[in-house]
Formats: structure tokens, sequence, C-alpha cells
């Protein structure tokens, strides 16, 4: 568990993930009216889950900026030695990127959108970075994992493809 700064409250990715839950179900009104404290949320979330595997892994957590972005410079550090990570990098960049559409969203529909998209994208990494502490080799195929469609020599399909 990492502590969220400010707080005595720490957070895990299970934790993570039914605050995101409680985020979805807010109505698009309070989501208009919240969205940028919610994005800036979200975007703390990102980061206390790569800091998850980070400290797992026995890693002090950096504070450095990559690009304006901490969430960024994490992905950078938890991919050191970890090829497989790098399935991640994308899932980083576009929680900064919806971040970054909230605060410069020009209206309220717009902003809920980015803020919509935003949740899935976080719960996204949450999952992805769970998977990765749970199951050695998780992330080879990110979603379609190597390692959970395999069987001896030879790669089956998963189910209903």
């Amino acid at each position: 568990m990492v502590r969220f700064p400010g707080s005595d409250e720490s957070l895990d990715i299970e934790g993570i993930l039914l605050r995101l839950d409680e985020i979805d179900a807010l109505p698009d009104d309070d989501v208009a009216c919240k969205a940028e404290k919610l994005a800036a949320e979200q975007l703390k979330m990102g980061e206390v889950v790569l800091e998850t595997w980070l400290v797992a892994r026995n890693g002090v957590p950096t504070e450095r900026l990559k690009e304006g972005f901490r969430l960024l410079a994490l992905h950078a550090q938890g991919a050191k030695g970890v090829p497989s990570f790098n399935a991640c990098r994308e899932t980083c960049r576009e929680i900064v990127y919806q971040y970054n559409v909230v605060a410069a969203a020009e209206n309220d529909g717009d902003r809920v959108r980015a803020l919509r998209m935003m949740i899935m994208v976080v719960r996204h990494l949450a999952l992805f970075v769970s998977g990765k502490l749970e199951v050695a080799g998780l992330g080879d195929f990110c979603c379609a994992s190597k390692p959970l469609h395999q069987t001896g020599d030879t790669l089956t399909s998963s189910p209903g493809l």
C-alpha cells in the first residue's frame, strides 16, 4: 500500500479500483463540476499504481518528472530491466493525454467524455499492474498475454475468439 499525499489513507490497487467505480457512478453534472479535481485524483491514482509496482520490486519511486509528469517518469523507472512492462507505456501516455483534455476542454461535454475515458484507462493500468504482480511474465501481449494462453510450445486461442 502507498499513502496518498496529505492523507492518512493508504491506497492499494483494490482501493483504486473501488474509487474508480465510485467516480464512474457519478452523474455527468457532478463530473463536469468536479472534472479537474477528479482528473488530478486519477492522475495520482496512476502514480500510486506504478509506485506499488516499484515498491513490490524493492524500488524507491522517483519524484522526477518526464515531459512534465511524474507518471511518465515512474513508468520509465518501472520498465528498467522488465521489457514486458513497456506494454503499459501507451496507457500511461493516454492517462496524461486525457488529463490534458480535461484541463483544456472548453465545454462540459468534452470534459466529461475525457474524464470517463480516463477512468477506463486508469482502470486498465491498475488491472495490468496487478496482473503483473500476480503472474510472472504478464504483459508480453498486454490483455492477450502469452503466458495466459500458452500450453507447452504452442499458443492457444482465447475462448470466444
